[in-house]
């Protein structure tokens, strides 16, 4: 167990006045009668009623004592360790634009896409990961963190047309970037999956990619699906769109060859799931991560004993040694 305010233990220090008071003065708050001798009495027993009276102030000293222990917030927590690992800091990059819903990959491209980063990231269990996703515009769904189970969670509750419909590869890639400038690995890498080809955003492609360059950032490219017309049917079965996807190869590659990363075309979920094992042989780097379990706060049952030890000293002074004036 440890405590989150250690510091108010110091009240601890109240019971050497609180008990010094008591040594002086407790004697003068007992009545008392003048005799001329108290030989008769030697041989008289003390009463039992004195011993409760010594109980009672020492239950409100618990009393004290327990408060502080409590305001001083005592927390339990399974474990705590600091591990040295090999990791990298990797930012995924995910095309959520309208194509995205092809059906040439089964049951889509982009359920595919999804069910394989998710794969990819419970694999990586010392990597500092991140998501983007982009469309029309760019959007950073998850900063770098250790947290895959949060991660996952993310990824599996991303739904198309949460942007508006595009492919802004070149936000994507500056969105990826701004997450990664702050991790500590060695190593660090943005894995950019689209089906299309650059026609939105601010950012061009290649200027991000420079930007990358600059910064040390690896970028893998992922050209998902094949080219062709393709027809999406809308979430409620009413109708059907046509459109023609080409996967811009040349940029894409231009992108991953200046960067140092590579470009992996994936014309199924075999070829996909392929491409990601082959990333996750990525360059790591020493990290130190600090992992912690679950924390549970335990200052209630010291909050219980000081109302209990307090509401039996009250008990016993308006009851047994009620005084009578």
């Amino acid at each position: 167990m440890s405590l989150k305010y250690p510091w108010i233990l110091a009240f601890f220090i109240l019971y050497v006045p609180l008990i010094w008071w008591y040594l002086k003065n407790g004697r003068k708050s007992t009545p008392t009668l003048g005799m001329s001798t108290l030989l008769p009495m030697a041989r008289i027993p003390r009463s039992w009623k004195e011993y409760l009276m010594k109980l009672s102030f020492v239950l409100k000293l618990a009393a004290i004592g327990c408060l502080s222990v409590a305001l001083a917030r005592p927390q339990t927590s399974d474990s705590k360790s600091t591990s040295r690992v090999e990791g990298t800091d990797i930012v995924l990059a995910l095309d959520i634009s309208g194509s995205m819903a092809s059906k040439d990959f089964n049951p889509s491209r982009f359920i595919v896409a999804k069910d394989v980063a998710i794969n990819f990231v419970n694999q990586r269990a010392n990597d500092n990961l991140g998501l983007v996703v982009f469309a029309g515009e760019s959007l950073s769904l998850m900063p770098l963190t250790y947290d895959r189970a949060s991660l996952i969670n993310v990824l599996q509750n991303i739904e198309l047309g949460d942007l508006n419909d595009g492919t802004a590869i070149g936000d994507g890639i500056a969105s990826a970037i701004n997450r990664l400038v702050s991790g500590k690995a060695k190593s660090k890498s943005i894995i950019l999956l689209t089906d299309g080809t650059n026609n939105a955003g601010e950012v061009p492609p290649m200027t991000a990619a420079q930007i990358a360059q600059q910064k040390g950032i690896k970028i893998y490219t992922i050209g998902v699906g094949t080219n062709g017309v393709i027809h999406i049917t809308d979430p409620y079965g009413f109708s059907t769109t046509s459109l023609e996807t080409k996967i811009d190869e040349t940029s894409l590659r231009r992108i991953a060859d200046l960067t140092g990363g590579k470009f992996f075309r994936a014309k199924d979920e075999k070829m996909l799931q392929k491409v990601f094992e082959e990333i996750d042989s990525l360059e790591k780097s020493q990290l130190d991560v600090e992992r912690f379990t679950r924390v549970d706060e335990a200052y209630m049952p010291w909050v219980l004993a000081a109302l209990c030890c307090y509401a039996l000293s009250m008990l016993m002074r308006y009851t047994i040694l009620r005084r009578i004036p």
